[in-house]
């Protein structure tokens, strides 16, 4: 049976974090030690980010908060709230990016409608509340009560693809199954200052945002499908374990991001590519720039670097990574879905069969896991403007940048 994503969809919240002004802020926290300022800089200025979103308002030089929880603009010190405190503001504003994100991708497919849905999953790693998004979801946009409702909390960068590939499951023993994914990630809530190396790195690189797709088996021949589901697997590198991680602590979740990850990737990459391109005899054996389309989670520059390398890909293959790290930073499980969403909008190739494109994605999480997935482009639909800002009509980055005054304190 084949299993189509018939709309994907982003959100990002309206504040915009500028790199330069970000790392400023960082640099000139009291209690940096001499290292720690040179490793601000450095992780900063080497990320390939230029712009980011948060959904702390109070994050920006001009907003001044009378009770600031993160950053005090009079002062320019970065605060340490609880967190309960962080959870409690993830609770408030991660629902709006959940339900921003799952209405579009209900309007971006009008045939479909809020009844429709048969299944929901949610997405998150960055905040806990029950009733959760889900329910939030089924209340806001009017979905069946009785729709079976999923939650993956908690896995990562890489819990998109779980997220499909359960969709597809539940389309694969139900042809009537319609399933609503919703990813969203508010990784600016636990940004701090420290002369930690990880936490350094972790504030320079994550942002928040949000994409949801819906997923059917259901054929409309009057409304072409964007992707075709083919392959997903799952590889567990036999070393990382203590490289990549995601732990609670007292002020915010803490993250472990060592140095040794890219080159885990760079030295397992191939081996965890075999499963999934073993599924297709005509991919396997392939020179791996042959396949078009990759949609590779920009966990950072570093790794993106040691992916084009290691698979020999080209510059142009990367693009859609490498702008979407530049664009928005690293959304942890939202990001590859921005990565698809750009290789979407791309015009469809020449030499394409019948408009066809093959696409290999993956994303790296803790564990160290690895996520590979196969799609099928099927058309192209063109788009003007970036994802959807919370709260406001969408505006094109290049407005966002000149007009924006934010300084970040945040991922």
């Amino acid at each position: 049976m084949t299993v189509y994503l018939r709309s994907l969809e982003t959100a990002v919240p309206p504040t915009v974090l500028i790199q330069t002004e970000a790392r400023d802020v960082f640099a000139a926290q009291p209690g940096l030690t001499r290292l720690g300022t040179r490793l601000v800089s450095t992780c900063f200025d080497s990320a390939a980010i230029d712009t980011r979103h948060t959904a702390v308002e109070e994050m920006t030089k001009d907003h001044v908060a009378d009770n600031p929880l993160f950053f005090n603009a009079g002062t320019g010190l970065l605060l340490s709230p609880s967190t309960k405190v962080r959870n409690e503001i993830f609770a408030t504003e991660a629902t709006k990016l959940f339900i921003e994100a799952a209405r579009k991708a209900l309007d971006a497919c009008p045939e479909i409608s809020p009844l429709d849905i048969t299944h929901l999953v949610t997405v998150s790693c960055t905040g806990f509340f029950n009733p959760g998004p889900d329910y939030k979801i089924v209340r806001a946009l009017g979905l069946d009560p009785a729709v079976q409702r999923y939650h993956l909390g908690f896995m990562g960068c890489y819990a998109a693809f779980p997220a499909l590939r359960a969709a597809k499951s539940f389309c694969e023993a139900d042809p009537d199954a319609v399933v609503l994914v919703v990813c969203a990630e508010l990784c600016s809530l636990h940004v701090r200052t420290s002369n930690d190396p990880d936490t350094i790195m972790g504030s320079a690189l994550f942002a928040d945002g949000a994409a949801a797709a819906i997923v059917t088996a259901r054929e409309r021949p009057d409304e072409p499908a964007l992707l075709q589901l083919d392959h997903f697997e799952t590889v567990l590198t036999p070393v990382g374990e203590e490289s990549m991680a995601w732990n609670i602590g007292d002020e915010g979740f803490e993250m472990v991001l060592g140095n040794y990850v890219p080159h885990i990737i760079d030295d397992h990459i191939i081996g965890a590519l075999e499963p999934l391109l073993a599924r297709e005899g005509a991919l396997r054996g392939l020179p791996y720039r042959d396949i078009r389309h990759w949609a590779i989670h920009p966990g950072g520059r570093s790794i993106l670097d040691k992916v084009q390398s290691r698979l020999e890909l080209s510059d142009g293959q990367l693009v859609p990574a490498r702008e979407t790290l530049r664009k928005y930073g690293n959304m942890s499980s939202a990001t590859v879905l921005f990565v698809l969403r750009h290789i979407l909008d791309l015009p469809p190739a020449d030499s394409a069969d019948d408009g066809a494109e093959r696409i290999c994605s993956m994303a790296f999480g803790p564990g160290l896991t690895v996520e590979t997935a196969l799609f099928t482009k099927l058309s192209s639909p063109r788009r003007d403007g970036p994802p959807t800002e919370t709260g406001g009509a969408a505006r094109s980055q290049s407005a966002q940048s000149a007009t924006a005054q934010p300084e970040s304190a945040l991922a």
